[in-house]
C-alpha cells in the first residue's frame, strides 16, 4: 500500500472530493454502451479507493448527496458531507469548511479512474513545497486538484487561469492518470487506454489483458 509521507514536519493533508449523485452525474457518458449510473458509481469509487490509499481514509473529505455512496464511504472511515446543492464550487466549500485550520488541504475532482494512489502522493508532495498550487487537467485549461492552506475553489472552465490569478502555482506534473478527468465517451477511452481501476473495469467488461494495461503502470 502506498501511504502519504507523515514521517516530515508538516501537517497530513487532507483531501476534499465532491461527487454529484451518480444518479444524475455523466449524463454526456450514456453512448458509452453501459448504464450512466452504474458508471459514475465506479468512477467515484476508483478516485476514492485511490485518495484513501493516500491520505488514509480519516482525512478524506467526501462532498455528496448520494445516499448510497456516503453509506459506503462512510463505513469505510471517510468524512461525509451533505452537498449542498449550489454546484461543483459550492460543494467543494462546504467540504473544506469541514478541514481542521491547521492543516494542509486539497480538492480532488472525484472523477478520475485512472488514479492510482501513488499519484496522489506525489502530487500532494510536490505542492507541499509552495503555499497554493494546482494541478490542471491534460487539457491545460482545467484544474484536476487544487491545494493549500487557504484558498477559494474556482473549478470549472476556465478553473486553471481562475486558479493562477489567485496566485497558485501551476504544476505541469507527468502525472496523466491524475490529469485525465472523465466526462464524456472520447476522455473516458482516454482513461481506459491509461488503465482503469476495478470498479470502472468491472462495469465497462475489460478484459484481462485491458486491465493489465493499470497494473503495469
Amino acid at each position: 500500500m502506498v501511504t502519504a509521507n507523515h514521517s516530515d514536519s508538516r501537517p497530513s493533508w487532507h483531501v476534499v472530493v465532491p461527487i454529484k449523485d451518480t444518479r444524475e452525474g455523466k449524463s454526456r457518458l450514456a453512448p458509452a454502451g453501459v448504464r450512466r449510473t452504474r458508471l459514475s458509481r465506479a468512477i467515484a469509487d476508483d478516485t476514492l479507493s485511490a485518495v484513501v490509499e493516500a491520505v488514509e481514509a480519516e482525512h478524506v473529505w467526501l462532498v455528496t448527496s448520494d445516499a448510497g455512496l456516503s453509506w459506503d464511504w462512510a463505513g469505510a472511515g471517510v468524512h461525509v458531507v451533505p452537498d449542498p446543492g449550489h454546484g461543483l464550487n459550492a460543494a467543494i466549500t462546504a467540504g473544506l469548511s469541514h478541514v481542521p485550520a491547521d492543516v494542509p488541504r486539497a480538492a480532488l475532482l472525484g472523477d478520475l479512474p485512472s488514479l492510482l494512489a501513488v499519484d496522489v502522493v506525489t502530487a500532494l508532495q510536490a505542492g507541499g513545497r509552495v503555499a497554493e498550487w494546482f494541478v490542471p487537467d491534460l487539457d491545460g485549461s482545467g484544474t484536476v486538484l487544487r491545494g493549500g492552506h487557504a484558498f477559494v475553489p474556482q473549478f470549472g472552465p476556465g478553473s486553471a487561469e481562475a486558479h493562477a490569478r489567485q496566485g497558485a502555482l501551476r504544476l505541469e506534473l507527468d502525472l496523466p492518470r491524475l490529469r485525465r478527468d472523465v466526462d464524456d465517451p472520447d476522455s473516458l477511452a482516454a482513461a481506459v487506454r491509461l488503465g482503469v481501476g476495478s470498479a470502472t473495469s468491472a462495469v465497462l467488461g475489460l478484459t484481462s489483458s485491458e486491465r493489465a494495461v493499470r497494473a503495469d503502470g
